[in-house]
C-alpha cells in the first residue's frame, strides 16, 4: 500500500525533488485527467491558432517570393493581426488554467487528508481562482519582464519569489499583496537553495519537452537536407504545433515542485504543519470543501 505524501514538512534539495516526482508518480492518472479535463480547452484553441499563423505566414511568404515581391518586413507585419493575437490569448489563458489547476489539485489533496482527488474537486477551487491567477500573473509578469530588462540580474533575482507566488495564493487563499510579499519573505534566507531546485527541475521538464519535440526537429532536418516542398514544410508546422502543446503536459512536473518548495520554506520559518499534527492527533481529517467566509 503506498504511503500518502506529506506536503507540511521541511524537506532538503534532494527531498523536494524526490518528493515531486513520487507524488507525479502516485497521482499520475488522476493528475493527467485533471489538466485535459481544465486545461484541453485552452490547450486546443492554442494548437489550432499556432497552426493558422503559421499556415497563412507560410502562404503569404510564398506569394510574395513568387511574385518577385518579397519583403521580410511586410510578411512579419502580416502575422501580428489576429492570428497573432489569438495566440497570445490562448498562451496566457492554458498558462493560467495549468497554474491554477496543478496547483487547486494539491490543495485539494491537502484538504482532503492527502487523498488524491477528483476532478470535480478540483474544479470547485479552481473556477473560484482562475480568473485570480489570471490577473494577478499578468501583473506579476509585467514586473519580471521589467525586472529583466534591468542587466537580467533583477529579474533572476526575483524568479525564486515569483515562482511560489501562485502556490501562496491558491494553498493560503491570499490575495496579491499578501501572495506578493509572502513569496519574497519566504525565500529571502533560502534563496539558493530555492534557485538551484527550480534549476535543476526546469532541466527535468526540458529534457522531457525535448523528447516529445524530437520528431518535429528530425522532420525539420530531413526537409531542410532533402529539399522538400512547401507539403513538407507545412507538414512540419502542423506536428511541430501539436507536439509543442501536447509537451505542456510535463508542466505538471515543476507546478507540483512549487508546491513543495512553498511548503519547505514556509514550514522552516513557522513549522504550522508540525504543529496542525500535533493538534491534530485523533482528528478527523479536514473537509474538502472550500468555506464560502474563507472566501
Amino acid at each position: 500500500m503506498k504511503e500518502n505524501i506529506e506536503f507540511r514538512q521541511v524537506r532538503s534539495f534532494e527531498e523536494v525533488l524526490s518528493g515531486t516526482l513520487l507524488f507525479v508518480k502516485q497521482n499520475f492518472k488522476a493528475l493527467l485527467k485533471t489538466f485535459f479535463s481544465l486545461c484541453g480547452v485552452f490547450i486546443l484553441g492554442g494548437m489550432l491558432s499556432t497552426i493558422f499563423m503559421q499556415l497563412q505566414m507560410t502562404d503569404n511568404m510564398t506569394a510574395s517570393i513568387q511574385s518577385g515581391a518579397y519583403d521580410g518586413m511586410s510578411v512579419w507585419g502580416q502575422m501580428l493581426g489576429l492570428p497573432y493575437l489569438l495566440v497570445i490569448l490562448f498562451l496566457v489563458l492554458n498558462y493560467t488554467a495549468m497554474y491554477t489547476s496543478i496547483l487547486s489539485f494539491v490543495a485539494v489533496y491537502i484538504a482532503k487528508g492527502n487523498v488524491t482527488p477528483t476532478v470535480e474537486e478540483v474544479w470547485t477551487y479552481f473556477k473560484y481562482y482562475f480568473f485570480r491567477v489570471l490577473w494577478s500573473g499578468l501583473l506579476v509578469s509585467i514586473i519580471w519582464v521589467v525586472c529583466t530588462m534591468f542587466c537580467l540580474i533583477p529579474g533572476i533575482y526575483v524568479t525564486p519569489a515569483f515562482s511560489i507566488f501562485y502556490a501562496i495564493m491558491i494553498l493560503e487563499n491570499a490575495d496579491f499583496g499578501t501572495a506578493f510579499g509572502r513569496a519574497f519573505a519566504l525565500v529571502k534566507q533560502n534563496w539558493w537553495v530555492t534557485f538551484a531546485t527550480l534549476l535543476v527541475i526546469g532541466i527535468i521538464t526540458g529534457v522531457c519537452m525535448m523528447i516529445v519535440y524530437m520528431p518535429s526537429y528530425i522532420l525539420m532536418m530531413v526537409s531542410a537536407f532533402s529539399g522538400g516542398g512547401l507539403q513538407v514544410l507545412k507538414g512540419y508546422q502542423l506536428f511541430s504545433a501539436i507536439s509543442q502543446y501536447l509537451a505542456q503536459v510535463f508542466m505538471i512536473i515543476p507546478l507540483v515542485a512549487t508546491a513543495f518548495i512553498y511548503f519547505n520554506l514556509a514550514e522552516r520559518k513557522e513549522s504550522a504543519g508540525l504543529m496542525s499534527r500535533i493538534e491534530g492527533f485523533g482528528n478527523t481529517p479536514a473537509p474538502v470543501s472550500h468555506p464560502e467566509e474563507d472566501y
